[in-house]
């Protein structure tokens, strides 16, 4: 991830910036830019949306959202990340109706991808960002290695392979998906 910028933005001065169709993070107050996903993401990205998705929906869990919905994990100054799932527990959305903007904190669960040009390093600190954020559960979906590991605060980290299944635990109670139906 490349940094376009150097002045300090908030995440609301992120959020009304104009779209330029690429993807960006706000990072410590500063825009991170990231290549488009490619095929392979993409698909991989659907394959974990859609059963979430309908889980949630079908048993009113909360919300389930979608790539690159934005999360305000950190201020003073800002870090807005976006991961490629995530999902907010009925209890903490408002009732009201539901923000315009960036989610103020983190999600209950979220999924990130593993991208080619992804490094181990990169992903182990934005596990860490998203827990220290207050994130219940993490799942990272490697395609290359096609296995799932799962993270929680306080837990050694589990990795899961195409013989085995996620299980959504307390933060998405009953949820099942195979692993090996996640990869193409």
């Amino acid at each position: 991830m490349a940094s376009i910028a150097t002045k300090r933005y908030t995440a609301e001065e992120f959020f009304q910036m104009p779209s330029d169709n690429l993807r960006h993070e706000l990072i410590n107050g500063e825009i991170s830019t990231m290549a488009p996903s490619g095929f392979e993401h993409g698909f991989t990205t659907v394959k974990v949306t859609i059963p979430i998705g309908q889980f949630v929906q079908a048993h009113q869990l909360g919300i389930a959202l979608g790539a690159e919905t934005g999360f305000i994990i950190r201020t003073n100054p800002d870090t807005v990340r976006a991961p490629d799932v995530a999902f907010v527990a009925a209890a903490r959305v408002p009732s009201g109706g539901l923000p315009s903007g960036f989610w103020p904190g983190a999600p209950d669960l979220v999924v990130e991808i593993v991208s080619p040009s992804d490094t181990l390093p990169a992903v182990r600190d934005k596990v860490q960002e998203w827990l220290d954020a207050g994130v219940r559960l993490v799942w990272v979906v490697n395609p290359k290695r096609r296995s799932v590991t799962e993270y929680a605060p306080k837990s050694q980290p589990r990795v899961l392979g195409v013989g085995d299944t996620l299980d959504g635990g307390a933060v998405l109670p009953g949820f099942m998906l195979a692993v090996a139906d996640i990869f193409y």
